[in-house]
């Protein structure tokens, strides 16, 4: 399946839902959803395109928003797909994906401990690289370290 296929898919199933449609290459379409659109976006990409992997979640911190970015894998179609959602900095929430692929465990939890974005719905949303009574999260922009005082 190529991106343009996937995107068209999309296109159809979401409407304008789906923006920023790019095909970097010919087996990759990076597209931008909103935010409340996220798990059932994910879950037609597994259950209808075959999107089986999740390959990586991560946070960006740009001036006037977060934003996630999901990279999922369809094997037997042999596609991928890179999803980016903007996040408000006023209301740091996104479902979460576990339930659709496991291996968001971990990605969710690290975003959540570094930029301190919540992953609504994760079975075990803590901290998974600082202790737990840590109340910054370092890799904003607006992170400052932690006086030695």
């Amino acid at each position: 399946m190529k991106g343009t296929e996937v995107a068209g898919a999309l296109r159809e199933h979401f409407g304008d839902l789906v923006s920023d449609i790019v095909f970097p290459r010919e087996d990759l379409v990076r597209v931008s959803v909103p935010r409340d659109s996220i798990f059932p976006f994910c879950k037609f990409l597994r259950d209808e395109l075959h999107c089986e992997h999740l390959n990586l979640v991560t946070a960006l911190d740009w001036p006037e928003d977060f934003e996630c970015v999901y990279h999922l894998t369809s094997y037997l179609e042999e596609y991928m797909v890179e999803l980016h959602v903007k996040v408000p900095k006023d209301d740091p929430k996104i479902a979460s994906l576990s339930e659709i692929w496991r291996a968001a465990d971990f990605p969710e939890r690290e975003a959540y401990d570094m930029m301190g974005i919540t992953f609504e719905g994760h079975p075990d949303l803590r901290r998974i690289l600082l202790p737990d009574d840590v109340d910054y999260y370092p890799l904003r922009k607006d992170f400052e370290g932690q006086s030695d005082e």
